[in-house]
């Protein structure tokens, strides 16, 4: 037991903090149960935090503030899982970290290729959808990011103002990879791709 201890332990604190964590990133380690009460001890210490049932987390801290909140994309990925499934921020989730919007939803969508999942954080709904391929294509990149923030405000909202926006944050690479995933998405988002490029 000790020993097993000691490798959750090292596995935790070799990871920067803000690491967010499922019992399943140690079953390597020992038996399930066994890794349990081994994370129920460390929360108890104060040395991890839980954030929701069978979700932890080695907490960032701020010397006036304490405990930092953990980044949504952070629990997104422990929910999908240690091995390496894709995830792509949704709706006006993905709006907002364009900047297209100031609103922080109370319910955070995150298009995954793994299964359904849902974690309530104090007030914040962290939400996992299972979605097509296609829509997967473009995870991790800009280009993807800004198929899902279009999506979210419809054809009709996306005027002038939207586009010089989006353009202020695409660099070089970015505007050559959305002419790249042109074939991922819709016409009009299409359209919108090759506006951006100009």
């Amino acid at each position: 037991m000790k020993s097993i201890v000691t490798r959750i332990k090292n596995r935790i604190y070799s990871k920067s903090r803000g690491f967010v964590f499922t019992k399943s990133h140690f079953i390597d380690i020992g038996p399930s149960k066994t890794v349990a009460k081994v994370l129920e001890r460390l929360v108890n210490s104060g040395e991890i935090r839980r954030l929701a049932r069978g979700l932890y987390d080695y907490p960032e801290k701020h010397s006036i503030l304490g405990n930092l909140p953990p980044s949504y994309e952070c629990i997104a990925q422990a929910l999908a899982g240690r091995d390496s499934l894709k995830i792509q921020p949704s709706g006006a989730y993905a709006a907002n970290l364009l900047g297209l919007t100031e609103q922080v939803p109370a319910r955070i969508v995150f298009l995954t290729d793994g299964p359904n999942r849902v974690v309530q954080i104090n007030k914040q709904q962290i939400v996992l959808k299972r979605t097509t391929p296609k829509n997967m294509a473009t995870a991790g990149r800009m280009s993807g990011l800004i198929i899902q923030a279009l999506r979210h405000l419809g054809q009709a909202h996306v005027d002038d103002e939207i586009i010089e926006m989006l353009k202020k944050r695409l660099s070089n690479s970015d505007k050559h990879q959305l002419i790249n995933d042109i074939c991922y998405t819709s016409v009009w988002i299409g359209d919108i791709f090759k506006q951006l490029q100009e």
